[in-house]
C-alpha cells in the first residue's frame, strides 16, 4: 500500500470515529469475461444492503469501502489479470452522495476539510489506473454519486435514470468532490454552470438519462432493462478498439469567461448575493480555465469546509430534513387508523381555484369528483378546464390515452347538490371569502350529504370554527388551506377547528398524503401560518413607503434575504384585492400589529392590477399609481427598513408560538419553504433570525436550540 493510500486510510478512520450512526456502503468487486474476448473486467458494485427507498450515501466508512476495492483492483491492474474497472450501483439508485447526516455533526474546520480532501484521495485513485475506469449509471445519482462518475475514463447513463444532479449549491454547498473542476473540463464551462449553478437554483431542477447524455456528461445511452449488459458490450467494444468515443474540444477562451458572468447573473437574480455557494462554486469553474485539477480540487476542499462551517449550510441541511423528514410525520396528526375511506369528491364552486382543486384531487385520489357552482354555465366551464389539464397531460406523454378516458369519466358538474353530493366522503368548498358565504353553503351541503362526510375549507384567513358554527355537525368540518399554484405549491395547511374530532381530522391527512401535499396541523387562528407572517412582512413594507420612503428603496432592503420574487411583485401575483382583504381580517384580529394600508386601498378601487407596469422588459413603477400614492416625509434607508421588517416577522412568529398556531419554529420553517417558496439557505427564516441576532433583540431568546440549524458548540 502506498504512503498516500495509507494517509488517506487515516483521514477516513479519523473522520468515521467521528460518524457513528452512518449507514455503510460497500463496494462489491467482481469479475467477469466481457464480451467479443475483450478480457477479464473488474466491477464494483455500492450498495448499502437496503432497498432503492434508502439510496446510497458516501460518508468516511463508505469512502474507506471504496477505497479498500480500488486497492484490489489497482493491484489486479498493475499485475495486468484485468482489462477494466467498472462502478455501477444497487437496483434504482447509482449514489447519492455525501452522507448529510455527517456534514450536521461536524464542529472543527479540520474536520470539514478531513471530509473533502477523503472523497478526492478515493475518487481520483479511479483515473489513475493502470487501465480505463467505466461509469454506469444505472439509477438515481446525485452529488458524490455523479462526481465518482466524472473521475472514471468513460460513463454510460441508462435511459430509465429519473433523476441526476449536482445540487449541493441548493443547500448551501459547492460539488466539493471534483464536481466544480471536472464538469467545465469535461462539457464545456457553459453546461456546467447550467448544471452545477442553474438548476440547482431552479428549486433543485433534476436531469432525466437522456439529458445527461445528452449534455455530453455521459458517453452512450441505453435502455434501462439492459442497461448493464448493453453497457459491457460497449465497453468491449471501447477497449477492443473497434469503437473510439469523441469528444468536443473544449472552447477555453472567451466561451468560458462568459459562463462565469451568465452564472453569476443567475445567482444574483436568485439570491442577490445572500447565500456564498454559489459565488464560491463560481470561482472554482473560473479557476479550472486551464485544466489544472489538482489545483482545482484544492480549491473544493477549502471552499466545502468553509462552506460547512458557515451558517446557511446549516440552515440549507435543517431546511432538507424538514421537507424530508418532519413533512412526512406531521407533527399533531391524529393515529392515522382513524381515518375513513374517500370514495367521493365533492367540490363546491367551479371557479380557477375549485377546477385546480378538483383536477388535483382527480389525478391522486382517482375517484369520482363533481363539481357545483350556481349556473350551469359556471359548471361546464369549471369540467372543462379538467378536461383541458387532461388533455395537455396526454399530449406531454404524463398519461396514456385509456387513462385521460377514465380520468375525464370520473369529473362531472350538476347544479343540484343534493343530485351530486348524497354519497360523497369529503367535500371541499372554494367559494368567495366571506364567512356569511361560507356558513351557506355549508348549511346546503349538510343538508344533503351523508352524516359520516367530511366538510373541507379552502379558505385562506376566516375562521374554520365560525364557519361550522351552525351547522348540526360542527366536528366534522377541517380548515384545508391549499397555495396557488395548487399543482406547484406542496404546502397544505390543514386547521383543525373548535369542534372538529379526531376522526375528521385524521381522514383529511390521510387525503392530504393521497394528494402528495406537505400537511402542517395549524390551530384556528386569523390567516393561519403563511398569510400571517407574509402579510406582517408585507404590511411592515407597505408602513415604510406610506411613512415616506421611495418604493426602490423600500422593495430592494429585502433583496438580501433572496426570497423568490420581491414584496411588491408577490402582491401582484396574489392581487392587490386579496392583499387588501387578508390585511383588513388580521386588522380586525390584531389592530395593534396589522394596518390597513390607505395607498393599497387607493390602488384596488383604481382597479390596478399592481404596483408596476413591464413596457421596458422590467418592472417600472406604473406612474398611474406613482400619482396614487400619498406618502409622509420620514425617509428610511434600506438597511433600516430591513430592521424593521425583520423585526415584526421575528415578533409575530414569536406571538404565533405562544399562541400554538403550530407545535414548534420548525413547522413555521416547513410552512415557508413549502408554501412560500422561502430558500433553504435561510432555512425557512427562523435560523436566518437567530443567525443574525433578530430573534434576540426582539424576544430576548432565539428561536431554536443551539446546534439545530447551527454548528454544534
Amino acid at each position: 500500500m502506498s504512503s498516500s493510500t495509507s494517509s488517506t486510510t487515516e483521514l477516513l478512520k479519523g473522520a468515521a470515529e467521528l460518524f457513528p450512526d452512518e449507514v455503510v456502503t460497500q463496494a462489491h468487486v467482481r469479475h467477469l469475461d466481457l464480451p467479443a474476448g475483450a478480457g477479464r473486467f473488474a466491477l464494483i458494485t455500492l450498495d448499502n444492503g437496503f432497498d432503492h427507498t434508502k439510496p446510497t450515501t458516501f460518508g468516511p466508512g463508505s469512502l474507506a469501502n471504496l477505497n479498500a476495492a480500488i486497492d484490489q483492483v489497482e493491484k489486479e491492474a498493475a499485475e495486468g489479470t484485468i482489462v477494466g474497472v467498472g462502478v455501477t450501483g444497487k437496483p434504482f439508485i447509482f449514489a447519492v452522495g455525501a452522507d448529510l447526516k455527517g456534514v450536521e455533526i461536524l464542529k472543527r474546520h479540520e474536520d470539514a476539510l478531513a471530509i473533502g480532501k477523503g472523497g478526492h484521495e478515493v475518487f481520483k485513485r479511479l483515473s489513475t489506473l493502470a487501465v480505463p475506469s467505466f461509469a454506469y449509471y444505472n439509477g438515481a445519482a446525485m452529488g458524490g454519486g455523479v462526481e465518482v462518475g466524472l473521475h472514471c475514463s468513460y460513463r454510460t447513463v441508462s435511459k430509465a435514470l429519473p433523476a441526476f444532479s449536482l445540487p449541493e449549491v441548493f443547500l448551501g454547498l459547492v460539488p466539493g468532490w471534483g464536481g466544480c473542476a471536472l464538469l467545465p473540463n469535461l462539457i464545456g464551462a457553459d453546461k456546467a454552470v447550467s448544471v452545477i449553478i442553474e438548476n440547482s437554483l431552479n428549486q433543485n431542477r433534476q436531469l432525466k438519462g437522456k439529458q445527461v447524455f445528452e449534455l455530453g456528461i455521459a458517453d452512450a445511452l441505453f435502455e434501462g432493462a439492459d442497461f448493464l449488459e448493453q453497457s459491457l458490450i460497449w465497453t468491449a467494444s471501447v477497449l477492443n478498439g473497434s469503437l473510439t468515443v469523441e469528444r468536443p474540444e473544449i472552447d477555453r477562451g472567451e466561451a468560458w469567461d462568459a459562463a462565469v458572468a451568465r452564472g453569476r447573473g443567475i445567482a444574483d437574480s436568485k439570491v442577490h448575493g445572500a447565500a456564498p455557494a454559489a459565488y464560491r462554486a463560481l470561482e472554482i469553474i473560473e479557476a479550472a480555465k486551464d485544466g489544472d485539477l489538482q489545483k482545482g480540487f484544492d480549491a473544493e476542499d477549502t471552499a466545502l469546509a468553509d462552506l460547512i462551517m458557515g451558517g446557511e449550510l446549516r440552515s440549507g441541511i435543517y431546511a432538507f430534513n424538514l421537507v424530508q423528514k418532519r413533512a412526512k410525520r406531521p407533527a399533531g396528526a391524529p393515529d392515522k387508523n382513524l381515518a375513513r375511506p374517500v370514495t367521493k369528491v365533492g367540490v363546491v364552486g367551479a371557479g380557477l381555484m375549485a377546477s385546480q382543486l378538483a383536477l388535483l384531487f382527480l389525478r391522486r385520489l382517482e375517484v369520482p369528483v363533481v363539481l357545483t357552482d350556481i349556473d350551469q354555465a359556471r359548471v361546464d366551464k369549471g369540467v372543462g378546464y379538467v378536461h383541458e389539464e387532461i388533455d395537455k397531460l396526454l399530449l406531454k406523454g404524463r398519461v396514456n390515452q385509456d387513462k385521460a378516458n377514465r380520468l375525464k369519466g370520473l369529473v362531472s358538474g350538476v347544479l343540484d347538490k343534493a343530485e351530486g353530493f348524497s354519497d360523497a366522503d369529503f367535500v371541499i368548498e372554494a367559494v368567495f371569502e366571506e364567512i356569511g358565504v361560507k356558513q351557506q353553503v355549508f348549511a346546503e351541503v349538510e343538508a344533503v350529504a351523508p352524516a359520516h362526510a367530511i366538510f373541507a375549507t379552502n379558505t385562506s384567513s376566516l375562521s374554520v370554527s365560525e364557519m361550522a358554527s351552525k351547522l348540526k355537525h360542527p366536528e366534522r368540518v377541517v380548515g384545508f388551506h391549499f397555495f396557488n399554484p395548487v399543482a406547484i405549491l406542496p404546502l397544505l395547511e390543514i386547521v383543525r377547528g373548535e369542534q372538529t374530532d379526531d376522526a375528521s381530522l385524521a381522514t383529511a391527512f390521510g387525503v392530504a398524503k393521497k394528494l402528495k401535499k406537505t400537511a402542517v396541523l395549524v390551530k384556528d387562528a386569523p390567516a393561519f401560518v403563511v398569510n400571517r407572517i407574509l402579510t406582517r412582512f408585507m404590511g411592515e413594507i407597505q408602513n415604510v413607503i406610506d411613512e415616506g420612503t421611495p418604493v426602490a428603496v423600500a422593495e430592494k432592503a429585502v433583496e438580501p434575504l433572496g426570497l423568490p420574487m420581491s414584496p411588491l411583485v408577490l402582491l401582484e401575483l396574489v392581487g392587490p384585492a386579496i392583499g387588501l382583504h387578508v390585511s383588513e381580517t388580521l386588522n380586525r384580529a390584531f389592530p395593534e400589529r396589522f394596518t390597513v394600508s390607505p395607498n393599497l386601498a387607493a390602488v384596488v378601487k383604481a382597479g390596478k392590477r399592481g404596483f408596476y407596469v413591464y413596457d421596458s422588459g422590467k418592472p417600472e413603477l406604473d406612474p398611474e399609481v406613482a400619482a396614487l400614492l400619498k406618502q409622509g416625509d420620514v425617509v428610511l434607508t434600506e438597511e433600516q427598513t430591513r430592521d424593521r421588517v425583520l423585526d415584526a416577522v421575528a415578533q409575530e412568529i414569536g406571538l404565533m408560538l405562544d399562541e400554538g398556531v403550530v407545535a414548534e419554529a420548525q413547522d413555521i420553517d416547513l410552512c415557508l419553504i413549502t408554501g412560500a417558496g422561502w430558500p433553504f439557505h435561510l432555512g425557512g427564516v427562523t435560523p436566518y433570525l437567530d443567525r443574525a441576532g433578530v430573534s434576540e433583540r426582539v424576544n430576548g431568546k432565539r428561536f431554536l436550540a443551539p446546534g439545530v440549524a447551527s454548528v454544534p458548540a
